[in-house]
């Protein structure tokens, strides 16, 4: 059981995932217990501030949440004044989302917070470390993003 746990445990994709949630739900101490913003709410919030409308197909692709979390977490963000959701005119199959002022507002008040708490992590790494880190992830998102180099190694750490 322990060399299945110590496996586990050394399998990047799992400590990459590990690291993801705990850094998230750090953060969501900020939004979520201050605010009373769930973790997909906010991802909305945040996107939905930087634009001026995104359409439902858009927003799914640029969120790592399914059709049901944006759904609820968009339902719940309206039903707080933060944000608008209306029937697309020339596409009824679309929802076009538009972020509230009183949503942009809330938005600005909690993002240097967030900001801040993620500093606070990352300030607390070696300089070096942190540094590797940056790299290594914008290296990382790069070869996600890359087309399959035929014939080559594909094999993660």
């Amino acid at each position: 059981m322990s060399q299945t746990l110590s496996q586990l445990e050394a399998f990047f994709p799992y400590r990459f995932a590990v690291a993801a949630e705990r850094f998230s739900r750090n953060l969501m101490d900020v939004y979520g217990k201050s605010y009373g913003l769930s973790r997909e709410e906010w991802r909305l919030l945040f996107l939905l501030s930087q634009a001026e409308e995104i359409a439902s197909n858009e927003l799914a692709q640029r969120t790592t949440l399914d059709k049901v979390q944006l759904s609820r977490a968009s339902k719940r963000l309206a039903d707080k004044g933060l944000i608008t959701r209306e029937v697309a005119a020339n596409d009824r199959r679309l929802k076009l989302y538009k972020c509230t002022d009183k949503g942009r507002s809330l938005f600005e008040e909690i993002k240097p917070q967030v900001d801040a708490r993620a500093h606070e992590i990352l300030a607390a790494m070696d300089g070096d470390a942190r540094v590797a880190l940056q790299t290594g992830m914008r290296e990382l998102l790069k070869a996600l993003d890359a087309p399959e180099q035929g014939g080559e190694d594909q094999t993660a750490p």
